[in-house]
């Protein structure tokens, strides 16, 4: 008998309307299996029964320790921390024999995806399934699921569940989110009633911000598999290349009115990267979910809403590496129980769906094992088979931090990175030894590398779930090439270190910091804080053949707080601790601009602020946060708008406005943050932000406007039509000029933005007025509709103005995106550190 045959036959007396039934265990599980006495049930451990309560992240990991305490069939194991210091366990799940040997059964199984695969047996190899559940932390009732899912594989008994675990390794991640669970779980449960209520404005269904479908830093986690910068995802993403799972799963929920969603999603919108046979595995995979929800009477749909082309979803990820991702998306009670269009929602319907489609996912690998095992082993031949020669080449000589910071993402996809034979010239561009990396075309990771390097500006589709470019390369600014020669290339990296400067020596008369590093930055805070003068270069100079461009920073010796040996110590210290190269320079005397020259401006410290809260957008207002935190070690302060009538604003240099949603920013907030820029502050705003200043007259400027209008659509085509005209993500050209204070640092006079709004600012007629200015056909990478590309052409993503004795600067998006747009992130610093200077 098949695995969920059986499963909930007898719950016909309970459905969505029937939330005042006492809900138990029973609910859930399949009726007609037996259950081990020893092993521990969830209400045994955390106090109640799923559904009654939303688990805490604390209480879900002291339930999966309890069992891998209890069953043999469970391995447990840590793999690292959140930013909040909680615990990414990942339980292993088999059977006692399998954990036994679950390290050959591992290296056998990786086996399948290496050049000598051929002769493996794919008939008595187990399958292996990744099953990760509420990575967005309010989409809960898929953690709570875990719970049950859990239990039922160590307690479940009989000949049909011992023979499933020893054809499967189920690799469990009970909680990718264990941050934003916790905040969910405290929320929802302290906003429950004794007699649920389920009218949706009600306080419980409505969290305050920033909700917690983020992590610590407000990141949305399902678009970091490809980026890899967060702790959680690096766990992840290890398990996944440790593995290779068959199957991956991840479990979300959506809209209240929605009823279960699961992939494949639109076929259009598949990215052409991924086979089609992939897509053929997972609608086969769909008929079991269609059966299993069939059978409890569930309402579910497919092949809609969704899509298949951002491989840096979850769902996705696993399509570019030889597996097959399912998204499964729960209509959310958002609380207990929730009234919506297809009756009273409750929050144990939501976690029995969820634990269905776990199950039915169980079911359809044992039915599709051996095919599953041989499409990943034919992946991986046909990737590489399809390489050809050569390797692509990126770097840059003034920073080489940047380009190891793009090696590391590779590594962590297990992607081979060599270092230089020696320097070198490709398509114009030059790569320096020490600063630049060679990645060969015929490797194992082929297809994902392209995914990772390829500019792609032709689509299937007109309409993406996310966004549709993602050009590593370009979000680094670094020399790039496709056309480079293993003959190039030097030792293979196998431990990949960051580059060591140069350390300086001592001087008697000063010192000169880089600021082309991306991490000048956080090398200028720590001097600036630790109250040591410093300058930056108005003009280009040189010494010694050298240049010293626009932006460089110049400590003199004398006149310190410090004493000689001192400030060269703390410079030496410095240098090592951000990886930033400082000079010792003997004398004054340079060509171009002298030391002692006014173009030499004095620095100060810098106190920031960022307004967070109310209608800001926290995935924007998060990303700023982490880059000063994490990246720079700089102090930022988070004023919330509901604080801000008694914050004494004065106690800031700079203040940033993320953009909002809604446009819900007040006219009090206006005032308030005007008269401070007048008084000299420094005002940044980013995205819809920048309407807002306008419309408060911090700033003014003109728009270009896409007026198509649409002609020979019908009704039922209208949504595609609109949706035509969003720039969901793409890569544009721009031109800067390097002497402006924004674009210092930068050693080329064109870099590429990324873009997700339709604002065009139109340039202004003085020509020094367009530090940033998009060329007359800027598109690099990405989908963009025809009269929006005609709208872009030559208008600037960046507006400077002085109000009163105060800056105000716009950028019309996101220069910090998803933490990985390295390229960018330089401008919000210059804007903060150089607003006086412009």
């Amino acid at each position: 008998m098949r695995i969920l045959t059986s499963i909930l036959l007898f719950l016909s007396f309970i459905n969505l309307h029937a939330q005042d039934e006492e809900i138990n265990l029973e609910y859930y599980l399949p009726s007609e299996v037996s259950y081990n006495s020893e092993i521990p049930t969830p209400q045994e451990v955390i106090g109640f029964i799923p559904g009654e309560w939303h688990v805490s992240h604390d209480r879900l990991l002291m339930y999966m320790h309890k069992l891998a305490d209890s069953s043999p069939r469970i391995q447990l194991e840590n793999r690292g921390f959140t930013y909040e210091g909680r615990p990414l366990i990942l339980l292993t799940i088999s059977s006692e024999e399998n954990l036994a040997n679950i390290e050959k059964i591992r290296e056998s199984h990786v086996s399948l995806v290496e050049s000598n695969s051929a002769s493996l047996n794919t008939e008595e190899m187990p399958i292996v399934i990744n099953q990760g559940f509420s990575i967005h932390g309010n989409e809960a009732s898929g953690s709570n699921s875990a719970l049950l899912y859990a239990y039922y594989l160590a307690a479940a008994e009989g000949a049909e569940i011992e023979k499933m675990l020893e054809n499967t390794v189920i690799l469990l991640d009970p909680a990718f989110n264990p941050d934003g669970l916790q905040r969910f779980a405290y929320w929802a449960n302290t906003n429950k009633s004794e007699n649920i209520n389920p009218d949706p404005q009600d306080r419980e269904y409505s969290e305050i911000w920033p909700g917690g479908r983020t992590n610590h830093y407000w990141f949305d986690m399902n678009r970091d598999w490809l980026p890899v910068q967060l702790p959680e995802s690096q766990a992840r993403i290890a398990t996944f290349h440790k593995w290779y799972p068959n199957i991956l799963t991840d479990h979300h929920e959506m809209g209240s009115n929605s009823t279960f969603f699961f992939q494949p999603g639109i076929p259009s919108r598949t990215h052409p990267l991924t086979p089609k046979m992939n897509q053929d595995l997972t609608r086969e995979i769909g008929t079991y979910h269609a059966e299993a929800f069939d059978e409890i009477g569930s309402l579910y749909y497919t092949e809609e809403n969704y899509d298949d082309f951002y491989y840096g979803k979850g769902s996705t990820f696993p399509d570019i590496n030889g597996s097959v991702g399912i998204l499964f998306e729960q209509g959310s009670s958002r609380g207990h129980a929730q009234e919506t269009e297809n009756g009273i929602l409750t929050f144990p319907f939501t976690i029995r769906n969820q634990f269905t489609a776990a199950l039915s996912t169980l079911e359809a690998s044992q039915h599709m094992r051996k095919e599953l095992l041989d499409y990943q082993r034919n992946f991986f031949k046909e990737s590489r088979d399809s390489a050809g020669s050569g390797a692509y080449a990126f770097g840059n000589s003034q920073d080489p931090v940047s380009a190891y910071k793009l090696a590391e993402i590779l590594k962590r996809h297990k992607i081979e990175v060599y270092e230089l034979d020696d320097d070198f010239s490709k398509d114009e561009e030059s790569f320096e030894k020490g600063s630049a990396y060679v990645v060969p075309k015929n490797q194992r990771q082929h297809r994902l590398l392209k995914a990772m390097f390829e500019k792609r500006t032709e689509f299937r589709d007109s309409l993406f779930y996310d966004i549709s470019a993602w050009t590593f390369p370009l979000a680094f600014n670094l020399d790039f090439t496709e056309n480079a020669s293993m003959k190039n290339a030097g030792t293979k990296i196998e431990e990949l270190n960051m580059p060591v400067p140069e350390m300086p020596v001592e001087s008697d008369y000063a010192y000169l910091l880089n600021w082309k590093n991306y991490m000048a930055p956080k090398a200028l805070n720590q001097i600036l804080e630790k109250g040591i003068r410093a300058k930056v270069a108005m003009e280009d100079f040189w010494r010694e053949g050298r240049n010293y461009g626009y932006g460089t920073i110049m400590i003199p010796v004398q006149n310190q707080k410090l004493n000689k040996t001192e400030l060269f110590e703390f410079l030496k210290k410095t240098s090592e601790e951000s990886g930033v190269k400082i000079s010792a320079i003997q004398t004054g005397m340079t060509k171009g601009i002298n030391l002692g020259s006014n173009q030499f401006r004095a620095l100060k410290p810098q106190k920031v602020a960022i307004i967070v809260g109310g209608s800001i957008t926290p995935y924007d207002a998060g990303e700023i946060w982490h880059l000063f935190d994490q990246r720079y070690d700089m102090k930022i302060t988070k004023l919330d708008v509901k604080d801000l009538n008694r914050s004494d604003l004065s106690e800031y240099t700079d203040i940033i406005l993320p953009s909002a949603w809604g446009g819900g920013l007040d006219d009090d907030l206006a005032k308030r943050l005007t008269e401070w820029t007048r008084n000299g502050g420094t005002m940044i705003a980013y995205r819809s932000a920048v309407n807002w200043m306008k419309k408060n007259d911090f700033i003014d400027f003109k728009t270009k406007e896409n007026e198509m209008k649409a002609e020979d659509i019908s009704f039922g085509e209208r949504g595609d039509f609109r949706g035509a005209q969003v720039i969901g993500g793409a890569i544009f050209e721009a031109k800067l000029d390097r002497s402006h204070p924004i674009a210092f640092g930068y050693k080329d006079g064109k870099i590429a933005m990324f873009r997700n709004t339709t604002i065009f600012m139109e340039a202004d007629e003085q020509s020094y007025k367009n530090p940033i200015q998009y060329t007359e056909k800027p598109l690099l990478s990405g989908y963009i509709s025809k009269p929006n590309l005609d709208s872009i052409a030559s208008t600037v993503p960046f507006k400077h103005e002085s109000l009163g004795g105060g800056e105000v600067m716009l950028f019309t998006d996101n220069t910090n995106f998803r933490a990985f747009w390295y390229g960018t992130n330089k401008l919000l610093m210059n804007a903060i550190f150089f607003g006086d200077e412009m």
